[in-house]
């Protein structure tokens, strides 16, 4: 009863609003615009494009290896080149009432103004052709507010009074900014499908509309998923509306966007060409960094602005991962689908300085043009689907969930096996658990709750261990107890501080196998993750930039300092990094040492779709990770190809550089006891006492401490001096208490 009254209320409310209040009041805005606001006395004329200025892209010594610049940044067409097939694309899904209104569509403009009283937000929607050709060639600004969007629409109506509608849809085309540097249709026609407008697709003109409402978020290349959706929804609407028949629907619907360095059967798919406008001799690394700068200043000012960006990339480490990755891959042959369609073997390596966070080699592929299968430098990663189950504990930040930023890294990627288990490790040692506890390693474990075969973890041989040797031999059963004492929002938050963008909890892993790795990560989270524990505990976020300065000199950004941000106890760290020495001496990955002390952990997911390695010293952390593009079942197991590929590469990354131990571990205590004593200003609360007497009233007297209770062992001390600015000049000393037990082995 109370709902429908609310409910009734409402639709008095908006019924008031959109009948009397709307009309008032858009006759005083009206009204007041032109008194108070200057309005030009003639419409404006499309504005040039700017003089493009290419931006240098630098390596970590200052040499030049790429140039980003806007080649195609402006194709004038003439209007007899723009098809209808491409006008009747943009015209569904931007302004279906294009040919009928007068500049301003009324009814999209109560609607968009009916959900904004709805939703309690800001003016939004509603923009006719007419007057998004008034925005972005007038200069009146794009803020939301009511005065604007009034100018917008005066002038936008004096626009329809002055020109044809087919001069309007002309100039909007020629002006619109499509992305990848691209401004009109004639520009994105070439960037994206290497072919003149009037050579277009019903599907490719269904993308470039699919594209214009932002052109990051809904980028052909970088974000090819959610292009595809938007080219789906535009030809929807191209059907609905009867521009298309349903055999033209259907035959577009059949050819999905894919990103191919040659041309694929249009029958089958929607080709669309990798970026030309960066030639280097490191393909890789320079997509990241075409990805950072985009997400941090915009694309106008990566093509256009003339930066100047002195990078991360250290060209010998580069070559070599590339060579170690080639040679990896190279042995797998491709596997190949019913339809003949290849599936190529793929491997992702990223090298994090823990000192400082710079990236100094990624690799995404054997072979970058053949690596853009699926749109994916693999050692970047994707965008997951954003979760709706509101008990996420970890939300992802962006740029990956951001509408209109590129992937960058993090996010989706590959599901990261065993080799996430270093996080419940942190996690465990955080609440007091030593690496000398003892579980039991069953062949099956049934965790609490569950009552179905596939919930049971399996991955035990039985008897009794502790976690130092569950973590060498990487036993499952193990550590999904573990989870269960530690508990999964613990394992997610200690994941996402050190550096896994995708960490969350949602539908599907909140049980058990949580622990085991089914959350799609990237490469470049794992190397920075890890990084984290070389450090001991300090966090450099990962970063392929060192400075970056525009065309003035101005500093837009500089990583020159390292941040150092405390996310991780020392004591934590250090006895992680002692832990995760077992795999490489006695476990998973035996026989991968590099003759020097190094840690890590091997990862192997279900059916081996994919394999992990993820090691480090205190100079370097690098993770590798490999499978098909398309996720096959293989053979491949983390201690095998992936760690000698890290092998491999970590030999002659340091083959120069001083040898580094790690520092000797505290005995693990409960974080939470520290945290309460620096809250107290670093005062002890000492031993407990007990009380003798308080007589009548009198003043309590404090005694010696009863017999049987014992003092608190003395505490390790132990004092580390580390340095790791570069590969080459990280030096570690230790001094400890020589009597003092460290446990763990």
């Amino acid at each position: 009863m109370w709902r429908l009254a609310h409910q009734l209320v409402r639709a008095v409310v908006l019924f008031f609003v959109c009948t009397v209040l709307v009309p008032v009041t858009a006759a005083a805005v009206v009204l007041a615009t032109f008194i108070f606001v200057d309005l030009p006395p003639t419409l404006p004329q499309p504005k040039e494009v700017k003089t493009s200025q290419g931006s240098r892209v630098l390596d970590i010594y200052g040499n030049e290896i790429a140039t980003f610049r806007a080649f195609e940044q402006n194709i004038r067409v003439n209007p007899e080149d723009i098809p209808a097939v491409l006008k009747n694309a943009v015209i569904s899904a931007e302004d279906a009432r294009f040919y009928f209104h007068s500049g301003v569509d009324i009814r999209g403009s109560g609607r968009a103004l009916v959900r904004d009283v709805q939703g309690g937000g800001a003016l939004q929607g509603g923009s006719t052709i007419t007057q998004q050709y008034i925005k972005i060639t007038s200069g009146i600004g794009e803020e939301r507010t009511i005065v604007r969007k009034v100018k917008e629409a005066v002038l936008a109506s004096q626009a329809d009074r002055q020109f044809p509608k087919e001069e309007i849809l002309y100039r909007y085309l020629s002006a619109i900014y499509l992305g990848e540097g691209a401004y009109g249709v004639g520009a994105a026609s070439e960037t994206y499908f290497r072919k003149r407008p009037s050579e277009l697709t019903v599907s490719e003109a269904a993308t470039l509309a699919g594209i214009i409402p932002a052109p990051s978020a809904y980028s052909a290349r970088d974000r090819i998923n959610a292009s595809e959706n938007k080219r789906q929804i535009v030809l929807k609407k191209m059907l609905d509306q009867r521009y298309i028949d349903q055999a033209a629907y259907d035959a577009a619907l059949a050819a999905p966007l894919t990103l191919s360095p040659t041309p694929l059967d249009p029958a089958t798919a929607t080709t669309v060409y990798p970026a030309l406008q960066v030639q280097t001799r490191y393909p890789y690394f320079i997509d990241y960094v075409r990805r950072y700068l985009i997400n941090e200043f915009g694309e106008d000012a990566v093509f256009r602005g003339g930066l100047t960006i002195q990078t991360t990339l250290d060209p010998e480490l580069q070559s070599k991962a590339e060579a170690t990755v080639a040679a990896a891959v190279g042995k797998i042959p491709a596997l190949k689908d019913d339809k003949g369609k290849p599936n190529p073997m793929g491997m992702g390596l990223v090298a994090v300085e823990p000192g400082t966070g710079y990236v100094k080699a990624l690799v995404g592929g054997a072979n970058f043009e053949g690596s853009q299968y699926g749109n994916v430098n693999i050692a970047l990663g994707g965008c997951p689907a954003k979760p709706t189950d509101r008990r996420i504990v970890v939300k992802v930040e962006a740029p990956c969930w951001s509408q209109d930023k590129p992937v960058v890294g993090g996010g989706s990627g590959r599901q990261p096996g065993s080799s996430f288990k270093p996080f419940a490790l942190a996690a465990a040692f955080e609440k007091g658990i030593p690496p000398t506890k003892v579980y039991s390693a069953p062949s099956v474990y049934t965790p609490p709750g569950c009552k179905k075969d596939d919930c049971r973890i399996k991955g035990g041989a039985g008897g009794s261990i502790t976690l130092q040797q569950a973590t060498t031999n990487s036993v499952n059963t193990v550590y999904a107890q573990l989870a269960q004492d530690v508990g999964n929002e613990s394992i997610a938050n200690m994941a996402k501080k050190l550096g896994v963008t995708a960490a969350w909890l949602g539908n599907g892993f909140h049980g058990a196998s949580y622990v085991l790795g089914p959350l799609e990560v990237s490469t470049l989270d794992m190397a920075a993750a890890y990084s984290v524990f070389a450090n001991r505990g300090l966090r450099n976020p990962a970063t392929p930039v060192v400075k970056v300065v525009d065309s003035a000199g101005k500093v837009l950004e500089d990583n020159l300092t390292p941040k150092n941000m405390p996310v991780l106890d020392e004591t934590v760290a250090d006895n992680v990094n002692q832990t995760l020495q077992g795999p490489l001496i006695s476990g998973t990955a035996k026989g991968k040492g590099i003759d020097r002390p190094a840690a890590g952990k091997t990862g192997t997911t279900d059916q081996s779709k994919d394999a992990w390695f993820v090691g480090y010293t205190p100079n370097l952390a690098v993770a590798v990770n490999m499978g098909y593009y398309r996720p096959e079942p293989s053979r491949l197991f983390g201690g095998q190809i992936p760690a000698a590929t890290w092998q491999s590469f970590m030999k002659q990354a340091l083959a120069n550089v001083p040898v580094a131990d790690f520092n000797e571990p505290a005995p693990i205590t409960k974080v939470e006891d520290a945290i309460q004593r620096d809250k107290r200003g670093g005062i002890d609360p000492g031993e407990r006492r007990n009380i003798e007497s308080t007589g009548l009233g009198g003043p309590y007297e404090i005694g010696p401490a009863a017999p049987g209770v014992q003092a608190p062992p003395a505490q390790a001390v132990t004092t580390t001096t580390t340095r790791p600015s570069s590969t080459g000049s990280t030096t570690t000393t230790t001094q400890r208490d020589p009597f003092v037990t460290i446990p763990g082995g």
